[in-house]
């Protein structure tokens, strides 16, 4: 076994290369043309938030898909083949939540304490509309999970029902309100 190279307690760490995130000073820390997200050199990073105070976050999203007037009906009256589009959609988008960190690179990895997926179709205007809240305690806003539920509520919907319609639309997706975090609140 090969011996392991310990430092001594008083060698002071190495220094940051240029333009590496140090996590001391955000507003110092930002990099090619003042976003977090991007070292001096423009490359892409993930933030270190293990300095950002642990508070209570909430996100709602919402986001549309039309449908038309066959599909509108077969979700209603749940004839759709594939299934229960309405249960499997809500499902999707609250795992889709959970999971926002293995799609989105720069997301971080975040413990998700509750989620709510609502759908509401309307026969009316042939739409349907998901609604995504998020909440966290931690360091680091719950937007995105809020957003990637949605989206993947609505991408569920879409593939369901597909085989009635190809001319399903997507949009618009968006935030809702936030709250926590350094940032504050915010309502669209």
């Amino acid at each position: 076994m090969a011996a392991t190279k310990k430092q001594k307690p008083d060698t002071p760490a190495p220094e940051a290369a240029p333009g590496a995130y140090t996590g001391a000073d955000p507003a110092a820390d930002l990099g090619a043309g003042g976003f977090s997200h991007l070292t001096a050199k423009g490359a892409a990073r993930m933030v270190n938030v293990s300095e950002k105070a642990s508070t209570h976050r909430v996100a709602k999203a919402e986001g549309q898909i039309s449908l038309g007037p066959k599909i509108t009906e077969a979700i209603l009256n749940e004839s759709v083949k594939k299934g229960d589009v309405l249960a499997v959609a809500r499902v999707a988008g609250i795992m889709a939540a959970k999971r926002t960190s293995t799609s989105i690179p720069l997301c971080h990895s975040i413990n998700v304490t509750g989620c709510q997926l609502d759908l509401e179709v309307d026969p009316l205007g042939q739409k349907l509309t998901a609604f995504c809240q998020v909440t966290s305690d931690g360091q680091t806003g719950v937007e995105m999970e809020a957003l990637h539920g949605v989206s993947v509520a609505l991408l569920t919907v879409y593939d369901m029902c597909k085989a009635l319609g190809k001319g399903m639309v997507i949009g618009p997706i968006r935030l809702l309100e936030k709250s926590g975090g350094k940032s504050g609140d915010y309502k669209a």
